[in-house]
């Protein structure tokens, strides 16, 4: 009440509503994203939790008595200064400028440059603050800003929607919905993108190409909808199935995570049974018929998964996830791949950096390796060098130059483990004699144990990456079985790695040895020695939006996470 009159300058505001709620009482006054015409108040959705405390002195410093008022807080700290900025404006000093003596077009583009989030709070300050917050230019700059809408807010409006109903009842609500999702199917995983598409938003479920076209782009389906096309509430439309859209629901169940449902699970059913709907799904999932697929084992694997996944009927929950960032030191950009899995077809994975090492997780999995797996762990401190391409062709010659490397660093990791029993096992003889030591020999033994290994997180592949940029030529061994007969004839670079390979089920998982090859910033295989195997890796080339991860802790955390979806 008191921000309210030295704001406007003119007084307390009779329409106060802050003011009104406290004096009736009302435990439920925060107000939310709520905004009132002249007449009529307006409850809108998505209410803010967190307050701010504005405190203010009273002009007669003699009283020494202050007056605390509450209101929701906005996200940006902009909106504090601005208040807390004219708060400090004396209404009584003719000379002084007040906010209300400003022209409304001025407040307009005062106001538009604010966070939707912070508009309400303007919207309780007086009457003209409210009415100039109806006006729908500022809201249509908070669209278009803040969710990406340009033409489409014009036909809203031509259609009798404001860009304030858009913004406060669908692009506000579904806001934490915005970005990278795993749906939890099982072993098999997913990839979606909830993005604002036009008028909607739309989860679109992204798909690898057929196998094994790894260099095709992805192909994607919508899964589901969000509109205010038929009402004057948001509504959401299940998008599975052959008979178009039909009611659905969204329920966010905690942070980072959310799940869909359909209500009319018959408009996924088709006339001619499941038979019918096998065949539709296999020549979209896969692009043929049963009768193209020969292989016995194959034909297996594609029913079962036909069965696993279309028990769901679209009611998934989804686990948010990130892009990896991108150092400068890594050796080529880190992002998502398309990648070639026998017969398994095609299956998307996560290619991220840590210092020394490359991880490739499985966003798409199988019944062997399931999704949220890491598929490739690179060690990029051990670079191969592979011999000229005649040699190239004997499996031999390449065996035996990535088991050299795995044998010394099988070597390496017994002598480490060694040494770890022996100094648990000196520090239980002798707790007391290790509290004798001083206190300074003890900090500078510390101080350069952490300057060596700081030495040693330095990223080693980068002086590697100096001298090996040029390409070099390439060819596959003799025996080594590829979904693709067409593959770069050219590399730049070459490392050491292992591979995660398992029984049905993910039973007896093993880390086998192989050998990592970085074709171009695009392009990169894995050579699977005890398989006899080779994948072929293509860059997922869409632009995926609200992707990108907070901070490199949040995205370490999704990694760890990650397992424990699908396990």
């Amino acid at each position: 009440m008191a921000v309210c009159a030295r704001l406007c300058g003119v007084g307390q505001s009779r329409r106060c509503r802050r003011r009104q709620r406290q004096q009736r009482g009302d435990p439920d006054s925060n107000p939310g994203l709520e905004l009132d015409d002249d007449d009529d108040e307006e409850e809108n959705e998505g209410v803010m939790d967190e307050r701010i405390v504005i405190k203010r002195q009273d002009a007669s410093k003699a009283s020494g008595k202050a007056v605390v008022s509450t209101a929701p807080v906005t996200s940006a700290s902009s909106t504090s200064a601005i208040l807390n900025g004219l708060s400090n404006r004396n209404p009584e000093h003719k000379g002084s400028p007040r906010l209300l003596d400003l022209p409304p077009e001025l407040l307009v583009e005062i106001f538009s440059s604010l966070p939707g989030t912070a508009l309400p709070n303007l919207s309780l300050v007086c009457k003209k603050f409210r009415q100039i917050i109806n006006t729908d230019t500022i809201w249509r700059r908070r669209c278009i800003e803040e969710f990406g809408m340009c033409e489409d807010l014009r036909k809203l409006e031509v259609e009798g929607l404001p860009s304030r109903e858009l913004y406060v009842k669908l692009l506000y609500p579904y806001r934490h919905i915005l970005g990278l999702w795993q749906p939890d199917i099982g072993p098999y995983g997913g990839l979606l993108n909830v993005v604002v598409d036009g008028l909607f938003i739309i989860g679109w479920m992204y798909l690898p190409p057929h196998d094994p076209r790894v260099n095709d782009p992805m192909r994607r389906r919508p899964l589901f909808r969000i509109h205010m096309w038929e009402s004057s509430k948001a509504t959401v439309e299940c998008m599975y199935g052959y008979k178009g859209p039909h009611k659905g629901d969204i329920q966010t169940v905690k942070k980072d995570e959310f799940s869909t449902k359909c209500n009319q699970t018959d408009h996924h059913r088709m006339p001619g049974g499941r038979q019918e709907e096998f065949r539709t799904w296999l020549e979209e999932e896969w692009g043929r018929t049963l009768e193209d697929i020969f292989h016995e084992h194959m034909q297996e694997l594609i029913l079962m998964k036909f069965i696993y996944t279309c028990q769901y009927d679209n009611c998934l929950t989804y686990h948010r996830i990130y892009l990896p960032p991108h150092h400068p030191g890594d050796v080529m950009k880190p992002g998502l791949f398309k990648g070639t899995y026998g017969s398994h077809g095609l299956e998307i994975v996560m290619l991220s950096f840590h210092v020394n090492r490359a991880k490739g997780t499985k966003l798409t999995g199988d019944p062997n390796v399931p999704a949220g797996q890491l598929t490739l762990d690179i060690d990029l401190s051990r670079t191969i060098q592979l011999p000229d391409i005649d040699k190239q062709r004997s499996i031999d010659e390449l065996s035996r130059l990535v088991m050299e490397v795995h044998e010394q660093v099988q070597r390496e990791q017994q002598l480490a483990q060694r040494e770890d029993a022996d100094i648990g096992n000196e520090n239980s003889r002798a707790p007391l004699a290790s509290a004798n030591i001083p206190l300074m020999n003890g900090s500078q033994d510390v101080e350069e144990d952490d300057h060596v290994e700081n030495e040693m997180e330095q990223p080693l592949h980068e002086e590697a990456a100096a001298h090996h940029q040029e390409s070099q030529p390439f060819v596959l061994p003799g025996g080594v079985m590829a979904r693709n007969e067409v593959y770069p004839r050219t590399y730049r670079m070459c490392f050491y790695g292992t591979g995660l390979i398992a029984g049905h089920g993910f039973t007896s998982p093993e880390r086998t040895p192989g050998i990592f090859i970085l074709f171009d910033d695009d392009c990169f295989g894995f050579i699977w020695l005890e398989l006899k195997s080779f994948s072929l890796y293509s860059r997922v080339k869409d632009s995926l939006q609200y992707a990108e991860a907070p901070s490199a802790e949040a995205f370490e955390e999704m990694l760890k996470n990650m397992q424990s979806w699908t396990s």
